[in-house]
């Protein structure tokens, strides 16, 4: 089921650059740490078998709710919903191509993330850092704004507990579930390969 999203002309909106702030989370073990899931559970990346991609964004916005001044000009920051309606609209495929969980990351609290999962009817849930503890313990990209400490936009693959590979920085939001599909489209036509 997709549904009208009001997607920027990204030619309009600056462009993260690739500062660096991921590098030192590739083949990094994910910290135990529990993280509140909108759907009421409680979520240890650390300890989830399998493949997990987890993708992290500053934060959705609400209808009739003004984002924060000059949003739109952060590079990277506007996107959020987009973003998430990707990768609803590619869970089959993912799923299908061996993803075995996934989630969204974000700093604001399981309430409001609900809101949001709730009207984007996402058949994944969101995790909440709320208090920082999983950005803090592995030095996760942020910026602040309004008061705000939001996490810059990334995705993780985690194999078993370990991060396997890192999407950043992501741009346009719209094409990161995409361009997760295509990483892994090409890494099971490898290995296809390999074993021929």
């Amino acid at each position: 089921m997709k549904s009208a999203i009001d997607t920027p002309d990204w030619s309009t909106i600056p462009a993260p650059l690739d500062d660096g702030a991921t590098r030192h989370l590739a083949s990094a073990r994910m910290p135990s740490i529990p993280l509140q899931a909108t759907n009421g559970d409680t979520v240890d990346l650390s300890a989830i078998p399998g493949r997990v991609v987890v993708y992290a964004y500053p934060r959705t916005g609400r209808p009739g709710v003004e984002n924060p001044d000059g949003w739109d000009m952060i590079p990277g920051a506007r996107g959020c919903t987009p973003q998430s309606c990707s990768f609803r609209d590619h869970f089959a495929e993912l799923k299908a191509l061996g993803v075995d969980q996934l989630f969204g990351l974000s700093t604001q609290d399981s309430g409001y993330q609900r809101e949001a999962a709730e009207r984007l009817h996402l058949p994944f849930t969101i995790l909440s850092d709320e208090h920082l503890k999983l950005t803090r313990a592995m030095n996760l990209p942020i910026f602040e704004t309004s008061g705000m400490t939001l996490l810059k936009r990334f995705t993780l693959v985690i194999n078993d507990g370990m991060v396997e590979h890192i999407f950043y920085p992501v741009f346009p939001p719209d094409r990161s579930a995409s361009d997760v599909v295509e990483w892994f489209s090409r890494r099971a036509q490898s290995e296809t390969g390999s074993s021929n």
